[in-house]
Order: structure tokens, then sequence, then C-alpha cells
């Protein structure tokens, strides 16, 4: 495992470990502060990810990025995103369980250089790989789960809530019990 952001960062963008490398325009290797206690894990790139090289840019982002705000949250400031795979799916499909194996020791290195306290998963598929495989993201979004001694939190996919917009509340929601939970165990955050 690398020790080090710069040397991470530099494989990271060699990375030909699966077929999304081919298409890519992009590595999609995240943002933020990286000595933040507070990561938030995406699926992956979308187009407009690819083309900026930087998680959560579109439409969803500046949805996120709303939601931060109202929880004095920055991506740039005091919290780090990144995504399962680092390359683009084409057609912005869900990445592949083989795709997310091979992108998954990124994560894993991203992981142990920040050792933040708490992952917020936004969306099902990161919440399933990271959390718990048969996670039911509608009903067990906004709860804590402690895996290896991180508090991880599934969240609903901002993507989501632009196609239902009714769930919206609920969303902001499960920010507001972020922002208590990092009131309670961070200690840089705010």
């Amino acid at each position: 495992m690398l020790d080090n952001w710069d040397a991470f960062e530099e494989e990271c963008l060699k990375c030909k470990k699966c077929g999304l490398c081919e298409d890519r325009t992009n590595v999609v290797i995240g943002m933020g502060n990286k000595n933040a206690e507070v990561m938030f894990i995406g699926e992956g790139p979308g187009e407009n990810e690819d083309l900026q090289g930087k998680p959560f840019v579109g439409r969803a982002g500046q949805l996120l990025d709303k939601m931060l705000t109202a929880v004095d949250l920055d991506r740039n400031k005091n919290i780090y995103i990144a995504n399962m795979v680092k390359c683009r799916p084409p057609k912005n499909r869900d990445p592949k369980p083989e795709e997310m194996d091979c992108c998954i020791d990124w994560l894993r290195t991203q992981v142990s250089l920040m050792r933040p306290k708490i992952i917020v998963c936004l969306g099902r598929i990161s919440s399933a790989k990271l959390i718990k495989e048969d996670i039911k993201i509608t009903k067990e979004h906004g709860r804590f789960f402690e895996k290896k001694g991180v508090l991880m939190m599934p969240m609903l996919h901002p993507a989501a809530v632009l196609r239902d917009p009714r769930r919206k509340p609920e969303a902001l929601n499960d920010f507001l019990i972020l922002r208590d939970k990092i009131n309670e165990i961070c200690d840089r955050t705010y």
C-alpha cells in the first residue's frame, strides 16, 4: 500500500486494472481536505466528472454542495469526496462488481492515508459495497454502522433526490444527523 498522497495519486493516474480505463478522459481520484475527519464516497464519475477530473461536479454535485453548505461543510475545506471507481462507467451505468474490485485498493489507500472518523456512503452502490451487501438504502439511510472503528453512514444519492424531489427533506435530515455526529466525535471539522 502506498504511504503518501503524491505516490498514491501518481500510481492511480496510471491505472489500467480494468476496462474502464479505455474510454476515460480523466481519472477522478477525489478532492477536498486530505486530512479531513469526514469522507464521502459515491459510486463513480459521470460525464461531467470525467471531463473535469473532479467528483460530483454535475447537477447531483450542485445539490450535494447545497446540502453540505446547510451544515457548514465544504468540499474544499473540511471534507474529502471520492468514489468507488475512479473512471467513468460507460453511459453512467452502475460500476460492475469486478470493476469495483479492481478499484477497491485505491479507495482503501485513500482511507488509510486519511484515517477518517466518519465515512458517508452516497447511494446504494457504495453503501452495499462498504457497509453491508443487503442494505436497504431507502430504509437505512441516516443511520450509523461501525466498521473497524469507523462510523459509516449510508445516505440517499443526490442524483436519486433529483429524480424524486419529495425525498429532499429526508436527505437534508441525514445531513443534520451527520452534523450532530461530527460535533460529537470530531475535533477539527468545525
